[in-house]
């Protein structure tokens, strides 16, 4: 057996691997589609001015909707996405810190310095500020 024939046989396994995924894909797919398409033709079709109006949770609509919002705010979002986003990578380390040893406790220090050399950073921008 040479190595083209491992090869191409590693690769024909490996695509019939992914058949049940692939029906199963398209048994939730085809499901999704038909039970849109059979709640759009037997559910009711009463078109009310109530049903026809506009949703605003019981809060009489005032103002432009376009008004510009503070960049404050989507500063702070992002930067909790940042970090919390962060604080994931350390789940992997609780779970296998006996396997990582010393090597990875020190990888973890490193990523916590980093971690905190950005909140410093920010901190010091004055970016969680909102007097300012």
């Amino acid at each position: 057996m040479n190595g083209l024939s491992l090869f191409l046989d590693v690769n024909e396994s490996a695509a019939v691997d992914y058949f049940p995924i692939a029906v199963q894909l398209i048994f939730a797919v085809g499901f999704v589609v038909t039970m849109i398409a059979v709640s759009a033709w037997a559910g009711p079709k009463r078109k009310t001015s109530d049903k026809l109006e506009t949703f605003t949770s019981g809060i009489a609509t005032h103002g432009d909707a376009r008004q510009p919002m503070a960049v404050k705010y989507f500063l702070v979002a992002i930067l909790f996405v940042l970090f919390d986003v962060e604080v994931i990578f350390f789940y992997p380390y609780a779970v296998n810190f006996r396997a990582l040893g010393w090597d990875g406790f020190y990888a973890v220090l490193m990523f916590v310095a980093f971690f905190l050399a950005g909140f410093i950073y920010i901190i010091k921008k004055g970016a969680l500020d909102w007097e300012g």
